[in-house]
């Protein structure tokens, strides 16, 4: 799951809608307005029946199939555990994408395939990682390589030198003296005490809160932007230096984990890069760099710190495979059968790509074989759906969400007369952030999705579902779970949530959707950890969560209005409507 709070943190809908406006070429297809003058208004558009028409024996059916002959935990063990690790651009993805364009085939669905989204940057892939103590005593370390770090050299060794970036100051007395040293960059970090459980289920009461408006955001406790970019500069600055001047290798210490569950573990995505986007050739990182477990980093530094000399061996071994690597979505399909809804599209994912310390077993190993399971379940009760069913497996998410954004981009519309942002670049803020944003065009297949089904939030099973503020779709799926209140399905909320890839739908005016899941231990120890693995999967959660997606599928294939959409998105109007009213105060001079 991309993650804003280690780099770009949980994106907003207008971020993306942004994204999508604003920059990288695709073309797209033949333009249609959302609703053409003079012609009579979609259904989506329209009012929606007020008593949904549920066919309970295919509730029960599904439900049989997915807890008695459920493939969830095989396709795991198959997805985790063998491919591995999932970086976009790294020759295991290219695995990844031919095992499953394969096992979506070998379950019968149809026009299994990759779709190009575009050049990423670099191919790359970690091939061995360590580090020991020499002196004063030897003493085996816990690394493992930032993503797209140079190798060294085999093993190297040096003396260790402590830089936790506090001022330039700090960074000219370093001048002459870094040649062949390994820099520990950044300053040490407390490891807090843990006296309450990581691992947590939502409760009746957290969920029925959910059930409500959120509460008013609070400024985030700690968060000074003026302090930020200054680190940011004074970073770059120090880059330079220790490139000019032959730094071995940098070690960098390892960040926390949600209610100071990142101790003893490696966190390494985002936070671990040197620079941002370091994927791109462009921006590339020339030293060899790492990140360190908290602990061992902290010894080093305090060493360090009083002056006693400590010399490390290092050895960083990777592989660049290429420096413009395309990456793609895996897309299949159940056609539809119906002869008028048959070209209507009900779709369902999750992104496919993963970092590197674990195996990317909860992020979102868990929401690719849930939603590869789901549409296992249908094939296997081998169900004729009246529109056609989509699984998409998306890639670079954890970029930015690149794949489904280059989808939408694609298939979908996007802003009139732009080209596809990079991959890494950002999305540059929300509407208002810029002084123009064009009108968003849209394509034929725009009037055609029905809808886009998430699931990316660990292993945790479904308790619910986030309406993206679609309030019109609440009343639909409050009866689409009143049958799944056994399975621990209660809850729909009209709040936003971010961060995955239903937002790239949200944001050109389509119905995209994350599910509500437990929140585990997902944020405090395996979300981006090296702990992200097949071991802190939950069977019968994965198991619920798959039922659940299918249910959801199926009913949406089967309704006769398409699923009812927010209004359509304006961003070229956000700037004057955010306007103060002229002549408010009228003592104003």
């Amino acid at each position: 799951m991309f993650d804003s709070k280690v780099v770009t943190c949980r994106v907003s809908t207008l971020m993306v809608c942004a994204a999508l406006l604003s920059a990288g070429a695709v073309a797209q297809k033949k333009k249609a307005e959302p609703v053409a003058e003079g012609k009579p208004v979609p259904s989506y558009y329209g009012p929606q029946p007020a008593t949904e028409t549920l066919d309970m024996a295919m509730y029960q059916r599904i439900r049989e199939e997915g807890l008695q002959h459920g493939k969830v935990m095989d396709l795991a063990g198959a997805l985790a555990d063998d491919i591995g690790p999932r970086l976009t651009g790294s020759p295991n993805l290219d695995r990844g994408y031919d095992w499953a364009i394969a096992t979506l085939t070998k379950m019968g669905l149809q026009n299994a395939h990759k779709e190009d989204w575009g050049d990423f940057g670099f191919g790359w892939q970690q091939i061995n990682t360590w580090a020991r103590m020499i002196t004063p005593e030897p003493e085996p370390l816990w690394m493992q390589a930032a993503p797209w770090s140079p190798a060294t050299n085999g093993p190297v060794t040096g003396d260790i030198v402590y830089v936790p970036l506090t001022s330039e100051s700090e960074l000219d007395k370093l001048q002459g003296t870094l040649k062949g040293k390994i820099v520990l960059l950044g300053a040490m970090r407390p490891t807090p005490d843990i006296t309450e459980p990581l691992f947590h289920r939502y409760t009746d009461e957290e969920l029925k809160e959910m059930e409500g408006p959120a509460a008013p955001r609070a400024p985030r406790a700690g968060f000074d932007p003026a302090a930020r970019a200054r680190l940011a500069a004074l970073r770059a600055k120090a880059l330079k230096l220790f490139t000019d001047e032959g730094v071995a290798a940098i070690i960098t210490p390892s960040r926390d984990g949600g209610d100071g569950g990142g101790t003893g573990i490696i966190f390494d995505d985002n936070g671990a890069n040197l620079i941002r986007g370091a994927q791109d050739p462009d921006h590339a990182v020339k030293i060899p760099n790492a990140v360190m477990m908290i602990e061992h980093y902290n010894r080093l530094a305090r060493l360090a710190m009083h002056h006693v000399p400590v010399q490390l061996e290092v050895n960083i071994e990777t592989k660049f495979t290429g420096d413009h690597v395309h990456a793609y979505d895996v897309i299949a399909e159940i056609p539809g059968t119906d002869p008028k809804l048959k070209d209507q599209v009900v779709m369902v994912g999750g992104h496919f790509d993963s970092w590197i310390a674990g195996t990317g077993a909860t992020d979102n190993g868990a929401g690719t074989v849930a939603a590869m399971e789901a549409v296992r379940i249908l094939k296997a009760l081998d169900v004729k759906p009246k529109r056609t069913i989509r699984i998409a497996l998306w890639t670079g998410e954890e970029e930015g969400l690149c794949g489904s954004r280059g989808y939408v981009f694609q298939h979908f519309g996007a802003g009139e007369g732009t080209t596809l942002p990079k991959c890494g670049a950002g999305g540059g803020g929300g509407f208002g952030a810029r002084a123009a944003l064009p009108p968003i065009k849209v394509t034929k297949e725009w009037e055609t999705l029905d809808a886009y089904y998430n699931l990316d939030n660990g292993t945790g099973k479904v308790r619910g579902v986030y309406t993206q503020g679609n309030y019109a779709i609440g009343p639909i799926f409050a009866q689409w779970i009143a049958p799944l209140k056994d399975l621990g399905v209660t809850t729909i909320t009209n709040r936003n949530t971010g961060g995955t890839d239903h937002l790239s739908f949200d944001a050109v005016g389509l119905p995209g959707f994350q599910y509500i899941q437990d929140p585990m231990d997902y944020e405090t120890r395996s979300h981006h950890s090296d702990m992200d693995t097949y071991d802190r999967l939950h069977e019968a959660d994965l198991e619920q969560s798959a039922i659940v997606e299918a249910i959801f599928l199926w009913n949406t294939s089967q309704r006769e209005e398409m699923m009812p959409r927010k209004p359509f998105p304006h961003p070229e109007s956000e700037q004057k409507l955010n306007e103060a009213i002229p002549g408010l105060y009228p003592d104003a001079k």
